[in-house]
């Protein structure tokens, strides 16, 4: 079975030699946004105070302006962050939160930003409620209706991943949001994974706030994502990092932007590169950005079902719930090889990589007793590279 990529592998700089299946941790930047930004840097450093002090405003409003065509979000309501994370635990901070108020969040909730949300729920003295999501599941109602169950007068907001890094779900937050503004409870959306893999309409959805990585699907470089605040919320929000913009006399620009474009300097480039990003990728395939999300989306579904054939599994949700990536138990059944644990890597992953080459990670989730194992499809992967995953797992059997 043989089958070639939309775009010659060589566009990025990927070791030819792996088989490279997890876009969806870190993704790959194609060498023409690598050198964009490279020569950004190049710029900055010709004359730093012409970049930082006489174009930075400039330059930082144009790449927002980009982004929010592509994320149908006013530009005024967005602000570069370097990683999701970080935009999670901004909006987190933003919360006046009272001892006895609750916050939801589902188990398959990303481990940093559920650790961020425990962490100003400890400060504040609230509660966090943890919603159990099953997997498999059928469809968007087993999200909903565990959710809303816990749904009580004391909850205050829900943080929820728009697609699951753990299990590869897209989640129904579309649904979520209206269903719970109407009982007085805000949404936080970690979209780490939904830029380029789902089409996004952030000022439709109306969340309180929603962040997403770039450098993940977008496919910028390394430190580029972002946060959207809904405009009523603006004035209660604070970058992590407070710097001039907080008692700026300007009058022309929002608070909110005045603090969030100037946090103190850093290497911005990574930011300015992400309309090239959105330019090289867009021009993959003569369909733009929506031919490129529904060919990595249909791979992504052939991928899982060769790996449940090979694994004698059923699909753990249906094809709907699913984007550029796809997550499968592994059986009790399925021998470990034997290979030493490391803190950072399950033991099977680590085999997988010693043995063939092949970057997939595993996770021990939604507990200790269970391993899911999860694939990304981009537009460097071929059917090949799923084919040879599957091959191991039977070896592995």
């Amino acid at each position: 079975m043989r089958s070639d990529p939309p775009a010659p592998r060589t566009l990025w700089c990927l070791d030819p030699s792996v088989r490279y299946l997890n876009h969806g941790s870190f993704g790959a930047t194609p060498r023409p946004v690598l050198d964009a930004q490279q020569r950004l840097r190049e710029r900055m450093e010709h004359n730093p105070m012409q970049f930082f002090v006489r174009d930075w405003e400039a330059l930082c409003d144009g790449a927002r302006d980009a982004l929010g065509a592509f994320l149908r979000a006013s530009s005024d309501d967005l602000a570069f962050v370097p990683n999701a994370t970080a935009g999670v635990n901004t909006a987190l901070r933003a919360l006046a939160l009272a001892p006895g108020d609750e916050l939801l969040v589902t188990d398959h909730e990303y481990n940093a930003c559920a650790n961020a949300l425990d962490a100003v729920a400890d400060r504040a003295g609230a509660r966090v409620v943890r919603v159990r999501v099953p997997f498999p599941l059928r469809g968007d109602d087993d999200v909903i209706e565990p959710i809303m169950a816990r749904v009580t007068d004391r909850t205050r907001l829900l943080l929820i991943d728009h697609v699951t890094s753990q299990s590869g779900l897209i989640l129904p937050v579309e649904r979520l949001v209206p269903m719970l503004r109407a009982r007085g409870v805000e949404t936080l959306v970690d979209g780490a994974h939904a830029p380029g893999m789902l089409p996004l309409d952030l000022d439709a959805l109306g969340a309180a706030f929603y962040t997403g990585n770039l450098h993940k699907w977008v496919c910028a470089p390394k430190g580029a994502a972002f946060l959207y605040v809904r405009r009523d919320l603006q004035p209660a929000v604070r970058p992590l990092a407070i710097s001039h913009g907080a008692n700026s006399r300007r009058t022309d620009r929002s608070r909110f932007r005045l603090e969030a474009d100037w946090t103190g300097t850093a290497d911005p480039t990574a930011f300015l590169a992400v309309p090239d990003a959105l330019r090289v990728m867009g021009e993959l395939f003569p369909g733009g950005w929506t031919a490129l999300r529904a060919h990595n989306h249909d791979l992504a579904i052939r991928a899982r079902d060769l790996l449940c054939a090979a694994l004698d599994v059923e699909a753990p949700a249906p094809d709907s719930m699913l984007g550029s990536m796809a997550a499968v138990e592994l059986p009790a059944r399925l021998v470990t090889p034997d290979v030493p644990p490391t803190a950072v890597m399950d033991p099977f992953q680590a085999w997988l990589f010693k043995a063939h080459r092949i970057e997939a990670p595993v996770t021990a989730w939604p507990e200790a007793s269970r391993r899911v194992l999860r694939v990304s499809a981009q537009a460097y992967n071929t059917l090949d590279d799923y084919v040879a995953l599957a091959d191991a797992l039977r070896e592995a059997r």
